[in-house]
């Protein structure tokens, strides 16, 4: 006779199955239930099964207690990471701000193709540029009707690229003007202009005084 196969799901190391883990980071990062299972594919209810098994296993009292955990999945690099505590806090450059959009189609198209920023890569109802190191998260949602902070984009020269975004079809609100004059003679300069849903942005330049020849 052969050997017995095992029935069910095959045993995984950590303390959540991927699936679990995947929800509970959802979770953790806000989402509600509905939002969990459009992302990922599932229905509402295998979300609800998913969180079940994962507060049980935690030994947690709710969700609002799972979205507190600070458990990190065994396959994470983060996970063999030691922490150092006697490390002082310093916090670094941002990382990435985000802006809610109507259509991630169009918005994908138009902050590539004419703002000219380098797509990285679009999930689902995600696109992420890349700004010169800074990071740009366009999420379609119903966040797009909300009022949404202005994005400075630094350039080299503020009327150069006023000219350049022009013959790309952009409109602006206003030309590139003085902003302000600091006392060592540096000038802000900017231009305001909006992006296809109509949400302000801006190009600036800071212009140092001329050294005498």
């Amino acid at each position: 006779m052969g050997s017995k196969r095992s029935v069910g799901r095959p045993p995984h190391p950590d303390v959540l199955t991927p699936g679990e883990w995947r929800v509970v980071d959802a979770v953790r990062h806000g989402m509600s239930n509905a939002q969990i299972a459009r992302r990922r594919g599932i229905s509402v209810d295998a979300v609800k099964f998913h969180l079940v098994n994962a507060v049980g296993k935690l030994a947690l009292r709710d969700r609002r207690a799972l979205r507190g955990w600070d458990g990190v999945r065994r396959d994470s690099r983060l996970h063999s990471r030691e922490q150092d505590m006697e490390q002082p806090l310093e916090l670094g450059p941002i990382g990435q701000i985000s802006r809610s959009v109507g259509d991630i189609g169009a918005a994908e198209r138009w902050y590539r193709d004419v703002l000219g920023l380098k797509h990285l890569y679009t999930f689902g109802k995600l696109a992420f540029f890349d700004c010169g190191g800074l990071r740009l998260f366009l999420e379609e949602g119903p966040g797009a009707t909300q009022p949404q902070s202005v994005i400075y984009f630094r350039v080299p020269d503020v009327r150069t690229a006023h000219v350049q975004l022009r013959d790309r079809g952009i409109e602006f609100d206003s030309p590139p003007h003085l902003i302000h004059r600091h006392a060592d003679g540096m000038e802000e300069w900017m231009a305001f202009f909006r992006d296809n849903e109509g949400r302000l942005l801006s190009i600036m330049s800071q212009i140092a005084e001329t050294p005498p020849p």
